[in-house]
């Protein structure tokens, strides 16, 4: 019974989103949301007109809305201590025609800050797509250091949807014009995210 609960709340239209506004760090805005289908968008700039588009894995989404469906969203997230300033987080939570919120800058809730590291995974993705995209299309000396970048995160476990970059390792593989170390780097990372489901 609860197994079917869950998977109802799947095909229900949902949608996650995090704001992080963090002045002194780089980028200073972050905005991600993701729809219950997986179709997600990661800006760094509140008016960004050409946000990154990607989709999480079936896997992925379920995980990440699992989580969401844990956090009471209707009792404050705010932890009472005071600690340093980490910048305003937002998540935002519509489900089912409800749409629940909290602002803080650092809780001590588990579940909420597992949901708040899974949306610092996302941000951490996009900017290593960003900087391998710029760096496949204007710098191609910087590939390879992209490349080392894209590796370690994937290393750590910090990528999401790791698919979303196969068709710019692909560029770098097809191409003579990167650097020899590149493409091979390139190549192997292609053949680790295919195996991804």
């Amino acid at each position: 019974m609860t197994a079917l609960l869950l998977l109802t709340a799947f095909l229900l239209p949902g949608r996650l989103e995090f704001t992080k506004v963090f002045p002194q760090s780089e980028p200073a805005y972050v905005g991600i949301t993701v729809e219950s289908s997986g179709a997600a968008v990661f800006k760094t700039d509140p008016q960004d007109e050409q946000p990154v588009k990607f989709q999480l894995t079936g896997a992925e989404t379920a995980e990440l809305f699992a989580l969401a469906n844990k956090v009471d969203l209707s009792q404050k997230l705010e932890a009472p201590v005071k600690v340093a300033f980490m910048g305003t987080k937002t998540i935002r939570y519509e489900n089912d025609g409800k749409i629940s919120q909290q602002v803080y800058n650092y809780t001590d809730n588990p579940d909420a800050r597992l949901l708040a590291d899974w949306f610092e995974r996302i941000s951490e993705t996009e900017l290593c797509f960003i900087d391998l995209e710029k760096s496949v299309k204007y710098e191609k000396i910087g590939v390879n250091q992209s490349l080392l970048g894209l590796q370690s995160a994937w290393e750590r476990k910090r990528l999401v949807a790791p698919q979303q970059f196969l068709p710019l390792l692909d560029r770098v593989v097809k191409s003579d014009s990167y650097l020899q170390m590149a493409r091979k780097r390139a190549e192997a990372l292609a053949d680790t995210f295919r195996e991804v489901k």
